[in-house]
């Protein structure tokens, strides 16, 4: 299964972006034994129209061209469920294992996702109650996909 990270907003050089990078490294190599291949990161600049549902509805659309038929959407949203990193890494063990090729993790711009958006996602989730940079969303999903693939893979990363 293909992994992808869609971002609405880009992130600029530095301390932030090099450790994302840095666990997306990590991933590619942890994930290929185990059927998953992170393939990219996607960065779209945020919608310029003047209304936020005008500027939500834009962005879920470039969403929705990044995702192939048939694949996998993840939400990054407040308004989602929590869940342990082991959960989040059998609910990716069980995509791959019902076949889906794709899974596309989208972070959300300022205004968030769309409610249509919302409906189509396969998953809705929070990385917990508060509200985080874009910069820190990028990292927390790169280290938790990363996470993911050291659970499956039995590796001691993960310890609880």
């Amino acid at each position: 299964m293909r992994i992808s990270v869609f971002a609405v907003g880009r992130m600029k050089s530095g301390p932030e972006r090099e450790l994302a990078d840095r666990y997306f490294d990590r991933l590619k190599k942890t994930g290929v034994p185990l059927g998953l291949e992170f393939s990219s990161v996607t960065e779209i600049v945020e919608s310029r129209a003047q209304q936020p549902d005008l500027r939500k509805q834009e962005e879920s659309a470039q969403v929705l061209k990044a995702l192939d038929s048939g694949g996998v959407l993840v939400l990054l949203d407040e308004r989602g469920k929590t869940m342990p990193s082991e959960a989040f890494a059998s609910s990716i063990e069980r995509f791959r294992d019902d076949g889906k090729r794709q899974l596309l993790l989208a972070i959300g711009g300022p205004d968030g996702h769309d409610a249509a958006l919302r409906e189509r996602a396969d998953l809705v989730l929070a990385l917990g109650a508060m509200t985080w940079p874009h910069q820190i969303v990028r990292i927390l999903v790169a280290e938790q996909l990363y996470r993911a693939t050291t659970i499956l893979s039995g590796h001691p990363y993960h310890r609880i």
